[in-house]
Order: structure tokens, then sequence, then C-alpha cells
């Protein structure tokens, strides 16, 4: 959803009512592509850190012995915990980014422009050419079409460029020992030693953003136990740098959390004036004849498909404009991540992939 690691500033909003949708982030920190712009999991929502303490190591040693102990306890091998933690030491950068995140308001199309330009639809189109194979055989395994998952690869990480500079060990360390959000960042560390105690990454090659969202993917660790797959069947998964493992994990996530494979995801409609609001948001499905009979159009004026489905009409901009009638898979995106505009920008960028 930048690369969060070295190039990360912040969060950009694109405005106040899309902002409390930006706060969420279901798999992990998003790279989007536009050097700074982050959207976040419930663990890292912004709080008021005008009266929090200044961040001290202190005291770090005695915790992080502590911590070993403890992941002991829960099965890590010792000989993980010895190369993990070999040269651990907090990140105070990280608390930076953790408590002063910039925010910056965009219209939905200004977001849409900077996510979605058309450079990263030509590079989509290069990638998905040059990585067919290995995409599509993810695609029919998981019914997820490629040209969304060429979407997600490439909003997330800019087609993997961008995964993040930071040691997730440490990172997450930092995150836990700073105790705002001390649990979950405990629980994502001890994950992150999980995936290292089975030999699917070496510690020192465990990258990603300051939050702890790793590989091409940007999966936290939780995410990672729960949904990566081994795609090129080499007994390992390997998210930083086999493509393979990559699409199958992405797939994976959204075919369990319910994509649709015979349905798109939305498209942009024209709706009445007089069209009452409260029937509107993603909340409210109703039949796409129904729509038909309130009035909602197509751009060109047409009849809306007449298809079985139900459908939502989502107006962005807080209301101004424009209208997408979304579908299924629009609610499946927003479980990677639940921002209105990130799954539009999603849909958006796979139907340019695809010429439609």
């Amino acid at each position: 959803m930048q690369g969060p690691g070295k190039a990360l500033t912040g969060n950009i909003k694109p405005n106040r009512h899309e902002a409390s949708k930006m706060n969420y982030r279901t798999i992990g920190t998003v790279a989007s592509i536009i050097g700074i712009l982050v959207t976040v999991s419930p663990a890292f929502a912004q709080t008021n850190t005008d009266e929090l303490p200044a961040f001290t190591t202190e005291g770090f040693d005695a915790w992080l012995a502590d911590f070993k102990k403890d992941a002991a306890s829960k099965g890590i091998s010792q000989s993980t915990l010895d190369v993990a933690f070999a040269n651990t030491q907090p990140i105070p950068k990280v608390i930076e980014y953790d408590r002063s995140q910039p925010e910056f308001k965009l219209t939905f199309e200004q977001y849409l422009q900077r996510v979605v330009p058309q450079s990263r639809i030509d590079e989509g189109r290069r990638k998905y050419a040059e990585n067919r194979a290995i995409i599509d055989a993810a695609a029919k395994k998981y019914g997820v079409p490629g040209h969304y998952l060429t979407a997600f690869w490439g909003i997330e990480t800019g087609f993997g460029r961008h995964t993040g500079g930071y040691s997730v060990v440490d990172s997450l360390a930092t995150l836990a020992f700073e105790g705002r959000r001390a649990e979950y960042f405990r629980t994502e560390l001890i994950n992150a030693l999980k995936i290292i105690d089975a030999g699917h990454i070496a510690p020192e090659k465990m990258e990603g953003s300051w939050a702890g969202a790793m590989g091409q993917a940007q999966f936290m660790p939780s995410t990672f136990l729960n949904y990566a797959r081994d795609g090129n069947e080499d007994g390992k998964i390997d998210l930083w740098g086999a493509k393979e493992d990559v699409f199958a994990s992405a797939a994976n996530y959204l075919s369990t959390v319910g994509w649709k494979t015979d349905e798109r995801w939305g498209r942009k409609v024209n709706i009445p004036s007089d069209l009452d609001k409260s029937v509107t948001g993603r909340e409210i499905r109703k039949p796409i004849n129904e729509w038909q009979k309130l009035g909602v159009r197509m751009p060109d004026g047409s009849n809306l498909p007449a298809a079985d489905m139900d459908a939502s009409i989502v107006i962005v901009n807080d209301g101004a404009g424009p209208a997408y009638m979304v579908y299924n898979n629009f609610h499946t995106i927003m479980h990677w991540n639940r921002s209105t505009y990130f799954a539009i920008a999603v849909g958006t960028l796979a139907d340019a992939i695809a010429g439609r």
C-alpha cells in the first residue's frame, strides 16, 4: 500500500471520510509505490502521541532476555533465537515512523492518478506478459484471475521493487518493547521466529517494512503462517524472491476470504441526482435490477448489465462522486486493505491490465 522502509515518510490520507478507512490494514503495511503512501492495520492506527514519553532504549536487554525465555517456552528453537537476535538492537526510527506519520489529504482523483497512472498500467501489462506462466498457474489453482494478482503486486510493492529495507525481527522487537501495542507486535515477533524456525527464510534476509510487513505480498508474519503457500514446491515459502510463492500466497488469501472467480469487482456508474443517499454505501446490497429501477445507469446512460448479482453503490469524495457499483469481489479486496480507495484502485488497475 512507497517503499515502507527507507523511503517511508508517512500516511497520505485522501480526505477525512476516507482517512478513517485508510487506518486499517488486514495483511500488513501497504507499499503503494508513490513513495510515501502507506496504509496500516488496526494495530497501527494512529493515537495521540503528544503526551507520550520520549522513546528510550533503556531496559531493552532485560526485555529481550525475558522475551527469549517466553519464545523458547512456545517452541522456538535455541538455534533460531541465537541467530535471529545475534545483533538485535532497538531502532528509534521505527518508533519515529510509528508515532509521527504526517497526514496529507488527497481527493479520490488525486489518489487514483498517483496509484494508477498510465505508467503503472503499461508496466502492469508488461509484467503480466513477462510472468504470465507463473501468474496464471496461481490463478488457475486458486480461482483469482491473473490481472488482479498483477494489480495487487503492482500497488503493493511496485511489482516487487519496494519491499522494505528493515530487519523484520528488529522492527517487531522494537515495537513490542515500546509497549503501546505490545501484545500485537509480540505475537507477530513470535510468528516471525516460527517462520525462521521452519526454514523459510534466514533472519538476515527477513526484511520488510518498518512495521513488519514482508516480501512482495507485504504479509505480516501471522498472515504468512495462515495463508502463504509454496508455489514452486521447493519445500519453503519465499515471499521475497520466489514469484511462484508470492502469487500462490496472494491468490490463496483472496480465495480463502471469498473471491468469486466468475465475477468482476465493480464498475463506474451514473446515479440520479435524487437518489436517496441512505441506500448507498458498501454495507447495503441490492440486486442489480433494483438499482436499475432506482435510476442507476452505465456511464453512457445505457442499462445496467442484466446479471443475477447483488451490488452496492459506493460514492467517493465524501458523497460528491463519482459513483461505483461494486460486487462481492470488491468486498473481498477490502479484506486485504480496508480502504475504499485502495479497492477501487486495484479494480481499476486490474481492468486496465486486462484491456477492459
